[in-house]
């Protein structure tokens, strides 16, 4: 496994995309079109040790961030045109009230990103003490006096 991916989309070359983390590895891929899997998209994933970020858009930015600690689940989908073109799309089922499924969708090495996601993500809940909890909606029940 490479230490980092970097993003390859229109021959970028940025200097955070390239720089390793001091805390672990950094997944850095980009949606692609399903049609024979160009990056030709504006939305960046990026996972690191830590936590998910997606940022999304041209003109108007939207960028999702979830730690990892919170992430529950991973799955991972591959259709027949994903499989072609060596794509594939990595399911995330967390504790986020925001966003409880994240979807890194159609991106290259998604096998190797959705096992790191799952290893990460469970050191990173022994490393916080915390406990894999579901979230039952409890603040619409009435206290008891």
């Amino acid at each position: 496994m490479e230490d980092l991916k970097k993003d390859g989309a229109l021959g970028e070359d940025s200097q955070d995309e390239n720089m390793k983390e001091e805390n672990g590895t950094a997944y850095i891929e980009r949606k692609c079109w399903l049609f024979f899997g160009l990056p030709f998209t504006f939305t960046k994933y990026t996972v690191t040790s830590e936590v998910i970020t997606i940022n999304e858009g041209f003109l108007s930015t939207k960028e999702n961030d979830c730690y990892l600690y919170k992430v529950q689940d991973v799955e991972l989908h591959t259709s027949l045109m994903e499989r072609i073109f060596k794509l594939g799309t990595v399911a995330c089922y967390t504790g986020d009230n925001t966003h409880p499924q994240l979807y890194l969708t159609h991106i290259h090495h998604a096998k190797e990103i959705k096992n790191y996601i799952l290893k990460a993500s469970e050191e990173a809940r022994r490393r916080r003490r915390t406990l894999n909890t579901l979230n039952i909606d409890a603040a619409d029940i009435e206290e008891i006096n």
